[in-house]
């Protein structure tokens, strides 16, 4: 009698290839390890060599300068610490209005190329063309040398009602003041969550009962309710100033610098054009069916491009809308041009002149634009989940 002793199974090929891939993937890994060892080496060598260390100490030194334009408090003997904090609110400022303004007008932008009123779709397109094909610093430059430059002076500006003024100085405006400002900032910023929550909840709630809701309302009486309240239980101090003109130039108020309206204006029309272009092509990647459909039971032009088409074609707008969005973050370190103090201008620039640590600000200037850029990234993803369409 045989015994026949079965051979060694073998390694199916989808085994081997997973194999494989690990091992690839760990030598990968290991090499850019071994990059990245050499090349931390050689700066702590190089470092060394010419007596300088890494190390953060310098942020707790005192700055030495003057900014110009900040949203938090500072004068000169403040540390680098706080010249920091002021470029990254600078920044951010600049950035969150001009991408508000640029959706705004690229939307509409988008939406009037579609017109089939030829001359709203032929100004339309002239403008997407005209405006993406020249540099965006060319825009910066013309609105603040050109259009803003050429506003005149504070004793001759143009006057809104008595209350707001424009001059090449900036533009003053009516301001509230608090005692307590960061309190003030912070119950805003939660009043407009919560708007945007409840309006957002009741929308939905009117569009899945198909009743009548006012939506609108009781999101304003949040948004201005919850910071009235905070304000009151607090006890702060608020007062309301008004701007008036004293010697040559004008008092109280807030003003807001030639430098930010150039910046915001040139960023918001430039990339409008390209976000213009985004809409359009995410509208005409709609079925026409969808729009015949809506007109067939009774729909009109507004509601067939907010109820149908909108929806639909948001899901093939939003990826190209963030990338977007984050080249006019990007694009906002242009503004070293026209001298607004920005994180590259204030921080990137005039600290590390005054304390050659080179290494460790552009590290932490790289560390912001990459937070800023992955929150931008992670607040569309959470809009593309809210918004989605849900297929059965």
């Amino acid at each position: 009698m045989t015994i026949s002793v079965p051979d060694h199974p073998q390694r199916s090929p989808l085994g081997r290839r997973r194999i494989l891939g690990w091992l690839y993937q760990g030598l990968l890994v290991a090499g850019v390890a071994l990059i990245a060892y050499v090349a931390i080496g050689n700066l702590y060598a190089n470092l060394a060599a010419r007596g300088l260390k890494l190390g953060f100490d310098f942020l707790w030194q005192e700055a030495g300068f003057e900014i110009a334009f900040h949203l938090i408090p500072y004068t000169a003997s403040d540390n680098y610490w706080r010249v920091f904090l002021i470029g990254i609110t600078n920044t951010l400022l600049v950035t969150v209005l001009a991408i508000a303004a640029s959706t705004v007008l690229g939307f509409a932008i988008g939406i009037a190329q579609l017109s089939s009123n030829w001359t709203v779709s032929r100004a339309a397109r002239i403008y997407v063309e005209v405006v993406r094909n020249l540099p965006q610093l060319l825009h910066i430059l013309i609105w603040y040398n050109v259009a803003l430059r050429a506003l005149p002076p504070p004793r001759a500006a143009h006057s809104l009602g008595d209350a707001a003024y424009l001059s090449n100085r900036g533009i003053y405006i009516p301001s509230l003041t608090t005692d307590r400002p960061g309190l003030l900032a912070l119950s805003i910023l939660l009043a407009l969550i919560l708007a945007l929550v409840l309006f957002r909840s009741l929308t939905s709630y009117a569009e899945r009962t198909g009743r009548t809701v006012n939506a609108w309302l009781p999101a304003f009486a949040v948004l201005v309710a919850l910071p009235a309240l905070a304000i009151v239980l607090s006890g702060a101090q608020v007062s309301f100033s008004v701007p008036h003109l004293r010697g040559f130039n004008f008092v109280g108020g807030w003003v807001i610098v030639p430098e930010v309206v150039a910046l915001v204006l040139a960023m918001a029309i430039y990339n409008a054009a390209f976000i213009g272009e985004l809409v359009r092509a995410s509208i005409e990647s709609v079925n026409k069916g969808q729009r015949e459909a809506s007109a067939a039971i009774g729909f009109g032009w507004w509601q067939t491009l907010r109820f149908i088409v909108i929806p639909q074609a948001v899901r093939v707008l939003l990826p190209p809308l963030s990338n977007q969005y984050l080249n006019i973050l990007k694009g906002s370190s242009l503004a070293v041009a026209i001298g607004y103090p920005d994180l590259v201008g204030v921080f990137t620039g005039i600290s590390i002149n005054q304390t050659g640590r080179a290494i460790e600000i552009v590290a932490m200037t790289m560390g912001v634009y990459l937070a800023i850029s992955l929150l931008i990234g992670a607040l569309i993803n959470l809009f593309n989940r809210m918004t989605r369409i849900v297929e059965r």
